[in-house]
């Protein structure tokens, strides 16, 4: 039995969304099914997120956060231990790991913080001013509409 989703029938039918198609195959063959660490994803406005990754045991010079292109990587390498330590039970996991998030179009991380033992990443939508919606003024009708490369606008750059 198949247990993913084929996109072939769509991606046939469709132009331009070759990225989006991408982006679902990949989330269905996910990199990390191990789901460690554990996350929280907080919409805190329109325009505002929050990622919350809990990771005990680790300091914030051992985290890295990546951000490149429409793409968030945390990754956490623990440091050397003591090797004077002696675990009898060892329950709080303290190994590597790399946590990926897509990002969308226009989505920037704003700031990280640490704070007894989770991390959490701000995320903002900033919008390009182009693509803002904006409003158009309607003229009157008495002006003559005016066309490109007319007569009457050559005549008038030359004056």
């Amino acid at each position: 039995m198949r247990t993913d989703f084929d996109f072939t029938p769509y991606r046939r039918s469709t132009v331009g969304f070759d990225h989006l198609f991408d982006l679902l195959e990949k989330g269905q063959r996910s990199e990390t099914s191990d789901g460690y660490p554990a996350f929280d994803i907080v919409r805190e406005a329109d325009d505002r997120f929050r990622i919350t990754l809990a990771v005990p045991g680790f300091k914030p010079d051992e985290i890295e956060i990546v951000a490149q292109q429409n793409q968030l990587a945390v990754t956490g390498k623990p440091a050397e231990e003591d090797a004077k330590s002696t675990y009898l039970h060892r329950g709080i996991a303290r190994r590597a790991f790399e946590r990926r998030f897509q990002l969308a179009d226009y989505i920037e991380v704003g700031s990280a913080s640490f704070t007894d033992g989770l991390l959490t990443i701000e995320l903002n939508r900033v919008i390009p001013e182009a693509m803002k919606p904006r409003k158009i003024e309607i003229g009157s009708g008495d002006a003559e509409p005016r066309r490109i490369g007319s007569s009457k606008e050559k005549a008038l750059e030359s004056a």
